[in-house]
């Protein structure tokens, strides 16, 4: 049975032979308001697995069943998302090396005081994401970019160097795939962290409205200008401008934009006074601005000063693997929102959410998550939660429903689908696929896919 605790802090699994260890260590979560399940040998602890969600296992070296390093291996195999930490009695320099580098968090040594057990779990299990940077990269206390797939490990290294400088940058990508977060954190890393960040829509308001905005105008400039009003630009100085949608700016304010990266000057609409400006321009679009720039609807030369360094954010469907870790992230946050207990996720539900391919991306993923912990009261969330319309897809819409699709994803979901037919046997596979055992091992590890 779980422990249950008011507002879960989070789900641990336990697992060791010995009853009395697991008790204590139940008692410890017990008092952090953490819930947990047992496991007296490696295989129950993988059935459990199959049919709960955990944010963290503490898993014994020791077991009567399966060595304990090699459930570990087995358990990252599967479940990478779900942080480790390993326990044992009979610690050895060997073992504690061969559990880190398979992934394990940290590496416990029986008997542990009750204080650094408590310590520990609750530095893990917080909210925060100070240990070990469980979640991604954190932009504030109260923003984080969540993902651990190798196309966010990369575009975390692209943030950090692009920060220390202060080239323009645009950054692409699909709705709802988190533009504005990537902005942030480029500002949060920034010489200019302490300065202001000014996000502007550019498709929020008309021309008229969204150029006083900008720029600000004097008193009797125009019918309404009944007060001098400063620009967001003039707020921003010295921070960082972020200019959301900027291929819907007009070519008007194009050109006065241009002007301000050129000189770092401009004027209130009705004024002649220049007005000098220090800021970092970061610029969003999920239009190809080359293609705006080829059908005249975006300058050229704009195009080049906002793009010195692109940045292309890429869609959920192409990392399905950080859907686990958006989930946990997502329940945890919105369940503290609303004030309910962080339910389980089953793993039957999990594996439908990443078979759909999420056109609203991250933000849609949010979204759903949330509608779930609203309107189901279950302590797990099992596939008939889910919304029908992605539960009831037919399973050929559902792989290919997001067209157009790269050649590359197309290639890397028909493998996992024939893989996953033949039950991860690769030269039955192999063969279906038309292509030598090599050849789908090279393709498996450019995919990253896991069996």
């Amino acid at each position: 049975m779980a422990d249950k605790s008011p507002y879960s802090l989070g789900k641990v699994l336990i697992v060791d032979d010995d009853a009395v260890v697991r008790k204590a260590i139940s008692k410890v979560l017990q008092r952090i308001h953490a819930s947990s399940i047992q496991a007296k040998d490696g295989k129950e602890a993988l059935k459990i697995l199959q049919k709960d969600s955990f944010d963290l296992i503490l898993l014994d070296i020791r077991l009567p069943d399966i060595d304990g390093v090699s459930l570990l291996k087995e358990i990252k195999s599967k479940y990478s998302y779900i942080d480790v930490i390993m326990i044992t009695g009979y610690p050895t320099i060997e073992s504690a090396v061969d559990c880190i580098k398979l992934g394990a968090l940290d590496y416990l040594v029986k008997p542990f005081s009750v204080s650094k057990l408590e310590s520990i779990l609750k530095t893990v299990l917080s909210d925060g994401i100070d240990y070990k940077d469980k979640y991604g990269l954190p932009i504030d206390s109260s923003r984080i970019i969540v993902g651990k797939s190798p196309a966010m490990k990369k575009l975390f290294k692209r943030i950090f160097k692009v920060a220390s400088t202060d080239s323009t940058v645009l950054i692409t990508g699909e709705s709802g795939t988190g533009k504005e977060l990537v902005a942030r954190a480029i500002h949060s890393f920034s010489n200019r962290k302490n300065e202001e960040f000014v996000a502007v829509d550019c498709s929020a308001l008309v021309e008229t409205l969204l150029e006083s905005e900008l720029f600000g105008h004097v008193k009797g400039s125009f019918t309404g200008a009944y007060h001098t009003k400063h620009g967001l630009l003039e707020l921003a100085n010295h921070g960082t401008f972020f200019f959301d949608e900027i291929s819907n700016l007009s070519l008007n304010i194009q050109a006065k934009l241009l002007r301000v990266i050129q000189e770092r000057e401009f004027m209130k609409i009705g004024d002649s006074k220049k007005i000098k400006v220090d800021i970092r321009i970061i610029s969003a679009s999920n239009k190809d601005i080359k293609e705006e720039v080829e059908k005249g609807e975006f300058r050229e030369d704009l195009y080049y000063r906002l793009s010195v360094v692109p940045i292309n954010l890429p869609p959920l469907r192409n990392r399905v693997e950080d859907i686990p870790l958006l989930i946990d992230y997502f329940l945890k946050k919105i369940s503290k929102k609303i004030k309910r207990d962080i339910p389980i996720f089953s793993q039957e539900a999990l594996e439908v959410l990443k078979g759909y391919p999420w056109p609203g991306n991250v933000r849609e993923l949010e979204h759903i998550i949330e509608r779930i912990l609203i309107l189901e009261d279950s302590g797990v969330i099992r596939v008939e939660h889910l919304p029908s319309f992605i539960v009831h897809q037919d399973d050929e819409i559902r792989e290919f429903s997001n067209i157009p699709l790269s050649l590359e994803e197309m290639e890397k979901r028909y493998i996992k689908f024939v893989l996953k037919y033949t039950k991860g046997k690769k030269i039955e596979a192999a063969h279906i696929l038309g292509i030598n055992r090599k050849t789908l091992t090279m393709k498996i590890k450019k995919y990253g896919i896991t069996l």
